[in-house]
């Protein structure tokens, strides 16, 4: 009997290889950016400062005797200033962050990524981490050539300062986002004390590893893989969008040259190829190569190469702040200013406007209180005395203000109905109360509506500040057959 031929199966080759078993996945090559000084760079230092000044100064604010800004979720109020929002009020959050992503369309159809160069989180703290890396480890050549090097003790002291650094910057940014939900001050007395919930120990690193990770390790990552706004952007803007862009009908052909060398003469262009704008860009890309979806406005290159041109003579502009019809149509700046005016920006201010107005205007009317009426389900009606009808409700009343208030209530829609029950009702600063109502129908007017449900409306009425506030709640009251 013949043996069995035995056919080998050889397994296909695994995802990201090829026949040789090398892998096919490029390895992410560490970016190191270069510092760069300039109108630019000034202008990102000036939103690193505003934008920390207040995420980290505005829990320290009082007012009226509390956290200018606190979202308690404990006891469910929300502070902002002289405003007490409840759960009810969810709705403004809501239109907040339609107001916020109308805003990013309007400015973005007009300037570009204006947000992610000079005000986004991640851009505005990989900014602070790498200043922090840059007086720990030196300029862009000093940290490939630490990084190169074997491990010594001068390395060592380098990197450990960084990174006690950054896991303080970032603990600090993580206590502080925790004291935007849980009062700042009692939050470092339980820290110092070590007293600190197991929540509010989780947020704090939570954050704070959030921050360190991102602003330190996953960087330009974030914004060429993580982040939607890049994939979308195109969306958004048009030819006449302001974006950073290189100027290749003056630049090319590049080729180095001597200082004040006439690059016409040499048959070259202004780009004397020096790479810098690459070296300081904090994504990698090289602007030459046109808009890419990884450039975040920062304006390093203009820094940059403004600065070039300077020191060969040149003028400056080679990469600016332009628009695609400026470049393709040699438009200067008063005429790319001027194309502002078209119907997408027209379509998104508009919108924003009407919702910040809408916003400001439901703001700015909003009453003090509020009122649930909550009928008793348990006996829809019931006759009581001489045949008259009563119906029992509890009356919920919210107090937004930071002080005692006083409520008047009374019944109207019905002729003859009146409160057979206490019609006033006291409700603590920012609390809650409830308050018994007792409805009764006399016996001539029950007679003539039996079986019937009739429309009743509640008006509770107040005083705040010597003026009259009010408001109206409908019901109904039912009478037995």
């Amino acid at each position: 009997m013949a043996a069995n031929k035995v056919i080998p199966i050889r397994a296909a080759n695994p995802v990201g290889e090829d026949s040789s078993g090398f892998s096919l996945y490029e390895k992410t090559v560490k970016i190191y950016p270069r510092s760069v000084s300039g109108q630019f760079a000034r202008l990102r230092w000036v939103m690193v400062w505003v934008t920390q000044l207040v995420f980290y100064g505005l829990p320290w604010l009082q007012w009226n005797g509390r956290q200018a800004m606190l979202f308690d979720l404990v006891e469910r109020r929300f502070y902002v200033f002289g405003l007490v929002l409840h759960p009810q009020d969810f709705i403004y959050l809501a239109v907040l962050l339609i107001v916020a992503a109308l805003a990013l369309f309007f400015f973005t159809a007009v300037a570009g990524r204006l947000w992610c160069g000079y005000a986004c989180p991640q851009s505005v703290y990989t900014e602070i981490f790498l200043w922090v890396e840059r007086h720990t480890e030196g300029d862009r050549q000093a940290r490939m050539r630490l990084d190169s090097a074997p491990w010594s003790i001068q390395k060592m002291a380098r990197k450990g300062s960084k990174q006690l650094a950054w896991i303080g910057i970032a603990l600090i940014t993580g206590l502080t986002f925790v004291g935007y939900f849980s009062s700042i001050r009692g939050l470092l007395s339980d820290l110092l004390s070590l007293t600190l919930s197991s929540w509010e120990w989780f947020w704090i690193l939570f954050y704070g590893l959030a921050t360190y990770g991102n602003a330190g390790f996953m960087r330009e990552q974030i914004c060429k893989h993580m982040c939607p706004y890049a994939r979308f952007q195109s969306a958004l803007i048009d030819m006449d969008s302001m974006v950073i862009a290189y100027d290749e009908r003056r630049g090319e052909s590049r080729g180095s040259r001597p200082r004040g060398a006439d690059s016409a003469a040499l048959g070259l262009g202004d780009c004397i190829d020096c790479t810098l704008c690459v070296q300081v860009c904090p994504t990698g890309i090289d602007i030459r190569k046109g808009l890419q979806n990884e450039c975040i406005a920062c304006a390093a290159c203009i820094d940059v190469c403004d600065e070039v041109m300077l020191k060969m003579n040149y003028p400056k502009g080679l990469i600016r702040y332009t628009s695609g019809n400026g470049l393709v149509q040699g438009l200067n700046a008063r005429q790319i200013i001027r194309r502002v005016n078209r119907p997408r920006v027209w379509i998104y201010g508009a919108l924003l406007l009407l919702v910040c107005g809408a916003f400001a205007y439901h703001l700015t009317t909003r009453k003090s209180f509020s009122v649930d009426v909550i009928k008793d389900r348990g006996a829809l009606a019931r006759e009581v005395g001489q045949g008259e009808i009563e119906n029992v409700y509890r009356l919920q009343i919210m107090n937004g203000l930071e002080q005692a208030q006083r409520y008047t209530v009374n019944v109207n829609g019905l002729p003859g109905l009146r409160i057979s029950s206490d019609t006033q009702l006291e409700v603590q600063a920012v609390g809650i109360a409830s308050l018994p109502i007792r409805l009764t129908l006399p016996p001539e007017l029950a007679a003539k509506s039996r079986g019937q449900t009739l429309p009743i409306v509640f008006e509770v009425q107040t005083s705040v500040d010597d003026r009259a506030e009010s408001r109206q709640e409908k019901s109904t009251f039912y009478v037995l057959p």
